[in-house]
């Protein structure tokens, strides 16, 4: 659906003109070289634009401005070459919307012990130039993430990366449209929430659409359209050579989960929508849950959340959208039931069709089984087990007050087939164990959907939640239940406070 290469993250330098122009000019120079260095790295998945030196307020404060009205600017990378006294970063950081990234480097690597005087120590400054700065980020409580590494260290260049996907997935976020196919599922509360505070603070716009509206493209869908894209399930999808007998209910399933997803698609596109929302109670004419539909378009990156679930279809969208072109994908995921088997207690992911292939181990079999809920019926379905490996698992939950993100790492395990139960599933221990990963999850209010990824790590999930400016609770090898109880506790009284020091 879209990638990075229109993108941009401008780096602006701040200096000051205190030690004349031919410093400027050398800072200049300095910053040139290093911005071509780090876009010629390979590093970096967004290209960096030097946006000059900045060496008043005025100049900040344009610069700033400049990023806020340009489509294409993600985000703002600042340093200081030079001291450049923090008062004239104001007025800029007061208009500054872009996410921003501090980074703190400086032009040379090593110290020229031999060489060094009184010009080059006046000229390389970032030691104390990057802690004015800093502090008046903190005194004006911005979020900001903050990289300390040579700017031509892979490591360093690592961290960046990953702020840089972060703040393309959130610039994605800020014109997010949801669409609900039908409502949520009755009397269901981690589901719901404000849906105006999510848009407020994550970007996030949540539209009904009435199901009636989705028949109409259905409908519409010509024979030739689906006679095609079926083919395309057959020649993608290991299946039984039966399932291609045209006389068969199994095929006419095919069939129309291949009409359902044509139409889902098209409405989708045609509305501007990112992510969508399904509920088995309201599936108008459909003769079966669009499961297959679902999970293909969540392999192409539309968000998806089941039982009206919007905020996990928005956070799905956004995990996809932050990994692009990494290898081993995301998923929409719910816990489904437990296996105790002492250290090696499981939790098994599945749902009642809706897992995205992008997370199977092998090439995902296509299958046509009864399904009872919502229309008791025939159904067709994509049937895999997914990968071992380290992931994350995430939701975000609206806790009245605030938004909270809560991230799981997990260890995905092996899996064994369900021949009785055949659905796509998936297999994990949550960190540390099962006792402690899902108390902690319950204490903190987590849902039972979450949006999965092999290839994020927490620091996709911090950074992220430091541009939304909201929550962020970590379960993982380190965490215990006193602990995490506490440090609930403490996130309290921190977003009851921090409401006044923004007052």
């Amino acid at each position: 659906m879209t990638n990075f290469k229109d993108l941009e993250v401008w780096f602006v330098t701040g200096a000051q003109l205190l030690y004349g122009g031919d410093a400027v000019i050398q800072v200049d120079a300095h910053s040139n070289e290093m911005v071509k260095g780090l876009n010629e790295s390979g590093n970096l998945p967004v290209n960096v634009v030097y946006k000059g030196t900045v060496n008043s307020a005025k100049e900040v404060t344009a610069a700033f401005k400049a990023a806020n009205n340009d489509d294409k600017c993600i985000g703002v990378i600042t340093w200081m070459h030079t001291f450049s006294p923090a008062k004239m970063w104001i007025q800029g950081l007061q208009e500054l919307k872009k996410p921003l990234l501090h980074f703190h480097t400086q032009f040379n690597k090593e110290i020229p012990w031999e060489t060094m005087d009184m010009d080059f120590m006046n000229l390389n400054q970032s030691a104390h130039g990057d802690r004015e700065f800093g502090h008046m980020v903190s005194r004006m409580r911005k979020n900001r993430k903050v990289v300390v590494g040579h700017w031509q260290d892979p490591k360093a260049q690592a961290k960046i990366a990953v702020w840089m996907r972060v703040a393309a997935a959130w610039a994605d976020a800020q014109d997010m449209l949801i669409i609900r196919f039908g409502d949520q599922m009755n009397n269901v509360a981690v589901t719901d929430g404000d849906k105006v505070e999510a848009e407020l603070k994550l970007g996030y716009h949540v539209d009904y659409c009435p199901v009636n509206d989705l028949m109409e493209y259905y409908d519409t869908v010509e024979d030739k359209d689906i006679e095609e894209l079926v083919g395309q399930y057959f020649a993608e999808y290991d299946h039984v050579p039966e399932l291609e007998d045209k006389k068969t209910e199994a095929y006419t399933k095919v069939w129309n989960s291949a009409k359902a997803e044509i139409a889902i698609r098209r409405i989708l596109k045609d509305k501007g929508a990112k992510a969508f929302t399904t509920n088995f109670d309201d599936l108008g004419n459909f003769d079966q849950i669009p499961g297959l539909a679902s999970q293909r378009l969540m392999a192409e990156g539309y968000g998806f959340g089941a039982e009206g679930d919007w905020k996990t279809a928005a956070l799905y969208r956004t995990m996809w959208f932050m990994s692009q072109g990494m290898p081993n994908g995301c998923s929409f995921l719910e816990d489904y039931t437990l296996n105790f088997d002492g250290e090696k207690s499981a939790i098994l992911q599945a749902h009642m069709l809706e897992v995205c292939p992008l997370i199977s181990e092998h090439k995902p079999k296509l299958e046509v089984h009864r399904l009872s809920i919502g229309i008791d019926s025939e159904t067709a379905r994509l049937v895999f087990t997914s990968k071992p490996g380290e992931g994350v698992a995430a939701t975000i939950v609206d806790m009245g007050n605030r938004f909270r993100l809560i991230v799981n790492k997990v260890d995905c395990i092996k899996s064994k087939p369900l021949p009785n139960l055949p659905v796509a599933s998936a297999l994990w221990i949550p960190q540390p164990n099962l006792e402690i990963g899902a108390a902690a999850w319950i204490l903190a209010g987590g849902t039972h959907h979450t949006s999965f990824s092999y290839d994020l790590t927490v620091e996709y999930m911090e950074d992220y939640a430091d541009i939304a400016g909201i929550e962020l609770v970590v379960i993982d090898k380190d965490t215990t239940i006193s602990s995490f109880k506490k440090e609930l506790q403490y996130n309290d009284l921190y977003y009851m406070l921090n409401r006044a020091l923004q007052a």
